[in-house]
């Protein structure tokens, strides 16, 4: 019995890529490609006149990238299968784009065993992530900066850190400027630079910051 075709899409704007990517697929009676698209503004066009099973789809392009390609797509078409081919070692595209509904993620110097396995699972409705791009995305979540990480991003210096704790305990001005043999005024001055550096309008805000984002732990 002869196996069902599965019809794709191909979105990239390097040629030379998209070709590569038809000779890996077309001498495998397996796929076929409708259509080529070289930015999203050409895909958009396109899914109006094709219905396919995949659409196989870059980030980085001109005119229209894949983000806004994908949203618009998608909004149009939800049950469309979507397979993003990318370089990008940024999670926030990959975080993005599972909010948006895309079925996985491949980089593009997977080999195409891993390319057609990618591509039949998508077509089933099933997700597909390559293991480069999961452990990638991983140790970037778990360097993400937090606590002591995110003081020295902020520049916050060791006085500044004394107040801020004293502030995450409800003490007063007052109190802090007790407590670390400071005077109110100075420690005033400390809290307005912390919250220069935090982005935070007053002291409420300033202390939920620095609880919400482990720079102290109460």
């Amino acid at each position: 019995m002869t196996q069902p075709c599965i019809s794709l899409i191909l979105v990239d704007d390097h040629k030379l890529f998209r070709e590569g990517v038809k000779y890996a697929l077309e001498k495998e009676k397996e796929f076929s490609i409708l259509a080529e698209a070289s930015d999203g503004i050409e895909f958009l066009e396109q899914i109006d006149r094709f219905e396919p099973d995949v659409v196989l789809m870059d980030i980085d392009m001109p005119r229209m990238n894949g983000i806004d390609a994908t949203q618009r797509a998608l909004g149009k078409c939800p049950e469309m299968n979507i397979l993003i081919l990318s370089m990008h070692g940024d999670q926030n595209h990959y975080r993005k784009m599972i909010e948006l509904g895309v079925k996985g993620f491949l980089l593009k110097d997977s080999g195409a065993d891993q390319l057609r396995t990618a591509i039949r699972e998508v077509a089933r409705g099933n997700h597909f992530f390559s293991q480069e791009l999961l452990m990638n995305i991983i140790l970037k979540k778990e360097t993400t900066p937090t606590g002591e990480q995110l003081k020295k991003a902020l520049d916050i210096s060791e006085r500044e850190f004394d107040v801020l704790q004293l502030l995450c305990k409800a003490y007063s001005n007052q109190q802090i400027a007790d407590t670390l043999f400071i005077s109110s005024k100075t420690v005033e001055g400390h809290k307005t630079r912390l919250m220069l550096k935090t982005d935070t309008q007053n002291s409420v805000a300033l202390v939920l910051f620095a609880i919400k984002n482990q720079l102290v732990i109460v």
